[in-house]
């Protein structure tokens, strides 16, 4: 099989991405859908859409070690039949009030929050389930082959979805949702037990959180990668908010030109994910901090385009650049940590990532309504490049390392023990 698919080689990986791919066309459709209902409710308020994307986010930022832990203690697969199965609920729900007419702002807001509920034990359990499905040998590359299956649906559910709202309305984009997360509920049952890598469950002691906490503090590698994932996370981002704010206050535009941009930054995540899928060797710290920085550069470059095409023509190179920087990042923490920590680990790395939205999308949001949509990419590009800076000067020292070496063009050290950022 050529390399860049080898992962597909495992028929429970084959199982695993056929259901997260509908799973995620579905996810990607409510993410459009959802934003649109509360423009709509709100009288176009960037603040709502801001606040419906933070309450979704928000358990993230306040259960990483609750949820990572369960991802640690538990079976994985029965965990995430659980979660799917809670999402689906919130999304067929707030599809139905919708659709019937009787959804108001506050009802998204409450099942926002009950979804990201699930998502928040969702995610870490999925990260770590990973590895038992396809062995340490294959991870690097099933993370990127994950990234890319995400990312196709990302280029599909945000077109479809503005299709479906302009002819049927939001609510049957969202119901769509619900619906989907049988496909992975059933991908999860077919999957042959006897082939899973299943790494025994933690057991029961005290201080399991803190424990995790502490391994992080000592491994200043990861520390790196985090403090970078923070900025990033918090204010690169935001493209649902950016992009809908983009579409309709700067183009004056509407559903179906916001749901193309979507699609056309997916291309370039996509991409993204499928250079990373041919690398043979794990990415290095150094290849991580150049493309956050490219990224930023480009963020700025974004929001300062005169028309919305010139603006969807920086959204491909916009997708390439994350999505390099977010697989290199995941690939660098899970390759080198500790198989019992990984679902506490995996948590924490989401919350630094995601869990920055609930901060970062109300203060776009609003800096939106004050300083006009471009800022929230100008503003944000320059924050993640101070983050980066930030994270240099703060572990370069740790990692025995200046400047000056680390921009040497010598190989970078195996990741996980004391590094530099060679």
């Amino acid at each position: 099989m050529n390399a860049m698919f080898r992962a597909l080689g495992e028929r429970n990986y084959r199982f695993y991405v056929s259901g997260s791919l509908v799973s995620n066309v579905g996810t990607w459709m409510q993410r459009v859908a959802q934003d649109w209902l509360v423009l709509e409710l709100s009288g176009g308020s960037g603040v709502a859409v801001g606040i419906t994307t933070a309450l979704q986010f928000l358990p993230s930022l306040l259960l990483p070690g609750i949820s990572g832990l369960a991802a640690d203690r538990m079976d994985k697969r029965t965990l995430l039949r659980i979660t799917q199965a809670w999402m689906a609920v919130a999304a067929l729900v707030l599809g139905v009030l919708a659709i019937t007419g009787a959804a108001r702002t506050w009802h998204v807001y409450l099942l926002a929050l009950l979804f990201g509920v699930g998502s928040a034990f969702d995610v870490p359990a999925r990260q770590a389930f990973v590895s038992e499905v396809v062995g340490p040998e294959l991870l690097s590359n099933a993370i990127a082959l994950n990234s890319a299956v995400f990312n196709s649906a990302r280029l599909i559910g945000p077109a479809v979805a503005g299709i479906v709202i302009n002819r049927l309305g939001s609510g049957w984009a969202i119901l769509t949702n619900g619906i989907s997360y049988l496909a992975f509920i059933a991908a999860l049952s077919i999957m042959d037990a006897t082939k899973l890598r299943i790494v025994p469950p933690a057991k029961r002691g005290k201080r399991q959180i803190r424990q995790a906490m502490g391994y992080i503090r000592r491994r200043p590698d990861i520390m790196l990668v985090l403090i970078i994932l923070a900025f990033f996370g918090t204010f690169g981002l935001n493209f649902q908010l950016t992009s809908v704010l983009m579409t309709t206050q700067v183009y004056h535009l509407g559903a179906e030109q916001y749901g193309v941009l979507g699609t056309i930054m997916a291309i370039g995540s996509i991409a993204g994910a499928l250079v990373g899928a041919r690398r043979s060797v794990a990415p290095r710290l150094r290849f991580m901090v150049a493309t956050t920085v490219i990224f930023s550069v480009l963020l700025v470059v974004s929001g300062l385009m005169p028309s919305y095409i010139s603006y969807a023509v920086t959204l491909p190179l916009v997708g390439l650049s994350s999505m390099l920087a977010m697989n290199a990042a995941n690939t660098i923490v899970q390759i080198s940590i500790d198989p019992q920590l990984r679902g506490r680990v995996m948590a924490v790395y989401f919350l630094v990532m995601m869990g920055g939205t609930p901060i970062g999308s109300p203060v776009l949001g609003w800096v939106a309504q004050v300083a006009g949509a471009r800022w929230t990419l100008i503003g944000g590009g320059l924050l993640v490049l101070v983050g980066v800076a930030l994270a240099l000067i703060l572990m370069m020292p740790r990692l025995g390392v200046t400047f000056r070496t680390a921009m040497r063009p010598a190989p970078l050290a195996p990741v996980g023990a004391a590094k530099d950022l060679r």
